[in-house]
């Protein structure tokens, strides 16, 4: 993918780094796959805000995506790649032999016209996907599933990928997008190849008013609040802070906030490097 500098024409554009879409093909949306995206501002069902720092923004339109891939050995030409306001990573419109549409999370390198399948053993090829006990060790995968049938829930945002490490009898050992190696079932899925717009981190907004056009309001420092807002706000002049901490008191740096769960024996070693 490709970046666009912008030219210093207004204060907005001076420190602006976009994305120039050389990959994307098309505007406009297959129309059978949209659905209605309903923003909250922050709100629960009662009401209340239950978020902060969320409201406004443009209206779109959420792209049904198959996550699963649950199409089996029906080759699907690429029609189109397009652009996804509800996620970092590109798009591709799939149009099977049977005539149905679908829209799939767009792998690094996939063009208009190429053509991909799914199934249990189809050959591992950017796009395709297939069960991970039927990958060549050191494949590079993403759309990961982590119980069979379920759907793609790791390796699915900008630029990311993980890589089939090793095989045991029912698990495969994954090196994810973290750095953690962790065993996933050997029956799950995972497509082959990388996240597509890999650049994604790169870009700069270049002004806050792009945030509020995606339904980002502005971010309120803890230091900048009264006591009785924030436990690091207060103080004379310049002499507020203190300890790194939440609204409700619990730190933010170097405390555990990881809880215990049932997949936790599945970690081989965790992300810092320490094995469990």
């Amino acid at each position: 993918m490709a970046l666009r500098k912008y030219k210093p024409i207004t204060a907005g554009t001076r420190w602006r780094i976009g994305n120039a879409y050389a990959e994307v093909t098309t505007n406009e949306p297959e129309k059978s796959l949209l659905d209605v995206a309903k923003k909250t501002g922050g709100r629960n069902s009662q009401g209340r805000r239950a978020m902060r720092y969320i409201g406004g923004g443009n209206k779109t339109k959420y792209r049904i995506i198959d996550f699963k891939r649950n199409k089996a050995n029906i080759p699907a030409t690429v029609k189109t790649i397009e652009y996804d306001p509800n996620r970092t990573a590109f798009i591709a419109l799939l149009s099977y032999a049977d005539g149905e549409k679908r829209y799939i999370i767009a792998p690094q390198g996939l063009e208009v016209g190429a053509t991909v399948i799914s199934g249990e053993s189809v050959a591992p090829e950017v796009g395709n996907s297939l069960l991970l006990k039927n990958m060549p060790l050191g494949t590079v995968v993403h759309n990961i599933e982590l119980q069979p049938g379920k759907g793609a829930a790791i390796a699915r945002s900008a630029g990311t990928y993980a890589q089939l490490n090793a095989k045991e009898e029912k698990y495969c050992v994954l090196k994810m997008p973290s750095g953690e190696l962790r065993k996933v079932l050997a029956t799950c899925m995972a497509t082959v190849g990388t996240v597509s717009n890999s650049d994604h981190a790169l870009q700069s907004m270049g002004k806050a008013g792009r945030n509020r056009w995606k339904g980002i309001r502005p971010r309120t420092r803890g230091v900048a609040m009264n006591p009785v807002d924030h436990p690091m706000g207060g103080g004379e002049g310049r002499s507020s802070g203190g300890h790194p901490r939440s609204r409700n008191g619990k730190y933010a740096k170097g405390e555990k906030t990881r809880k215990q769960k049932a997949s936790d024996k599945l970690i081989i070693q965790r992300k810092n490097g320490k094995k469990l």
